[in-house]
């Protein structure tokens, strides 16, 4: 009988990201993909975008982009052996759970990936907290006064990986007591933060994102002039705003913590 010979080993990295169409976004991706692949230079990268939306969009334009399961199936298609998998979340929500749950299925599949490994989100660890509440605080800007409140806006989870947000409030406001972080779809809410700020008779605010790059929810949700945007509501209570408009991809220090993420799972491969 042949003796089986074992595949080689072809190593594959994928980031993952919700997915944008703005240019300032794409840019702030194409800074990740320059960092990435300064790092690892020798193994090839993809990316994959989770809204079917954006990829249907996209694709109508002519730019398109594999969703993750389909990234994964062409990697296996092609013979790589082993996958890094890393997503641009912030915190390890449904949504991260929701992708580790297929990582682990394609890891299972027989005569595929030998091993497919995933790296934490930007808030993975307790060292992460502390490192993005000092990038954050660097991420001020400088004209500010020492009136002036810093409210930073995150989506938000109701997974209980939430609590990361008002862990990662506590450090910023071990520094400074006029900081906030606030979130979308968890709390606390901007209704909760106009409360803090009344409370300190603060009527001025910087706003800026909490959340990887510049798209809708930056734009709209947060900086908009809808009703119901957190600008509109923050001058509703009588404050007035000042909204920033820089993801976290554009700060160098966090880009860095993600790619720390991906050296970790590189290397665990075996």
């Amino acid at each position: 009988m042949a003796t089986a010979h074992p595949s080689p080993v072809r190593k594959s990295i994928l980031l993952v990201a919700f997915g944008t169409r703005t240019p300032q976004a794409l840019a702030a991706y194409q800074l990740i993909e320059s960092t990435v692949q300064a790092v690892f230079p020798d193994i090839p990268l993809r990316w994959a975008f989770t809204s079917a939306v954006i990829r249907k969009n996209l694709s109508s334009a002519g730019q398109p982009v594999d969703s993750v399961e389909m990234a994964l199936a062409r990697m296996m298609g092609e013979g790589v052996s082993h996958v890094a998998v890393q997503a641009l979340h912030v915190i390890a929500g449904k949504e991260y759970h929701d992708l580790a749950a297929n990582c682990r299925l394609f890891s299972r599949m027989h005569g595929g990936f030998r091993q497919v490994m995933m790296g934490l989100p930007l808030l993975g660890t307790d060292e992460d907290i502390e490192n993005v509440a000092a990038a954050l605080i660097s991420a001020i800007p400088s004209d500010r006064k020492p009136e002036d409140a810093v409210i930073f806006m995150g989506h938000g989870s109701p997974h209980p990986a939430n609590a990361c947000y008002t862990a990662l409030m506590y450090h910023l406001r071990q520094s400074d007591a006029s900081i906030f972080v606030g979130t979308i779809s968890g709390k606390p809410g901007i209704v909760d933060i106009c409360a803090g700020l009344r409370k300190q008779k603060i009527t001025s605010a910087y706003l800026l994102p909490c959340l990887a790059v510049v798209g809708n929810h930056t734009t709209e949700d947060m900086a908009g002039n809808k009703e119901g945007s957190w600008k509109s509501i923050l001058e509703t209570h009588g404050i007035s705003c000042k909204p920033i408009l820089k993801g976290l991809a554009e700060i160098d220090i966090i880009v860095d913590i993600w790619v720390e993420h991906l050296k970790t799972s590189i290397g665990e491969f075996s």
